[in-house]
């Protein structure tokens, strides 16, 4: 039985992504860009996802990867300060306390595969857009949905 949990929980892995992933991480894609201003930063979703490569990491070496891109990586489950077994406690906070940014589901590449969306569903979705993984200038309310003094959003 243990060995059947322990397969389970490597597949789910690999089939779930995580969307505020890192671009270190193995198979990791880009599913958006960031605009808007530092304030107000605003995803903009492409209609499929970019694989996370050297030469598209090239084309940010003026800042972090995770200041221009959304990226999704497979979740990290049991290796990430944000999940607790089962669920993602970051992606709790986020659908609890952020408010929405949209009215509709924006269009997204990885909804079908998103752990955001399979845990907390369309609420999750309309606070998305407005999610920067790495924020250099989070308000209080960031850094507390994000459990990180800095107001980080990943693992």
């Amino acid at each position: 039985m243990k060995n059947n949990h322990m397969i389970r929980e490597q597949v789910d892995r690999n089939l779930t992504l995580c969307p505020s992933g890192r671009p270190e991480i193995e198979d990791s894609r880009v599913f958006g860009i960031v605009t808007g201003t530092a304030e107000q930063p605003q995803v903009n979703y492409l209609k499929k996802t970019i694989p996370l490569d050297e030469e598209l990491l090239s084309q940010t070496q003026a800042v972090t990867p995770t200041e221009v891109f959304r990226i999704a990586s497979p979740c990290q489950a049991n290796k990430c300060v944000h999940f607790d077994g089962q669920d993602c406690r970051l992606v709790m906070r986020v659908a609890d306390q952020l408010p929405h940014v949209t009215e509709t589901l924006p269009p997204c590449a990885i909804r079908r595969d998103c752990r955001w969306w399979k845990q907390e569903g369309k609420s999750a979705c309309m606070r998305c857009p407005q999610i920067l993984t790495d924020n250099y200038h989070p308000t209080e309310l960031e850094v507390q949905v994000s459990g990180d003094p800095r107001g980080h959003l990943s693992h």
